[in-house]
């Protein structure tokens, strides 16, 4: 990948549309895809060692994906902070070890936030729950409201 026409913000959402709110990260997608022209949107099932890499062509990173935490709010905004290689032998990467791969090999050092959005149905179904969904609409609110200060390294953080 060049660096010419990439955006500044890429935000990588994690889930699987078939398992009910599992997939809000996917969801989420979707409905930033209608409001943000000028981010860069990636539907991963689980993250990779090689989105390492990708993470390192842009200045900001945000990773969406559904939560069993029980949040105040519906959902948390957090920044995401290296974790010196935790989980790295595991098929199930977090975004937190992406991060440090990305320090430790391309050393560019995206700021990196996770927005983690409260589920409660985890079983096959292609249909998220009520609150779910409720969760998902006030997750994608802040982030509209809040894009300008998150670009600029200075997000709010909303923890659960």
């Amino acid at each position: 990948m060049s660096d010419e026409g990439t955006k500044n913000l890429l935000i990588i959402g994690i889930g699987n549309s078939g398992r009910s709110d599992d997939g809000l990260g996917w969801l989420m997608l979707d409905a930033l895809n209608k409001q943000f022209i000028h981010v860069d949107l990636l539907y991963r099932y689980q993250l990779q060692i090689e989105d390492a890499e990708l993470l390192s062509h842009y200045p900001t990173v945000i990773f969406i994906d559904a939560t069993k935490e029980n949040t105040k709010n519906g959902f948390f905004f957090k920044p995401c902070h290296p974790n010196n290689g935790l989980g790295l032998t595991s098929h199930m990467l977090e975004p937190e070890t992406i991060l440090w791969l990305e320090n430790q090999l391309y050393k560019t050092k995206p700021a990196t936030f996770v927005l983690g959005i409260e589920g409660k149905k985890w079983g096959l179904s292609l249909e998220p729950s009520e609150m779910g969904l409720s969760n998902l609409s006030m997750a994608r609110d802040f982030l509209a409201q809040n894009i300008n200060l998150i670009l600029a390294r200075k997000a709010p953080c909303i923890l659960s």
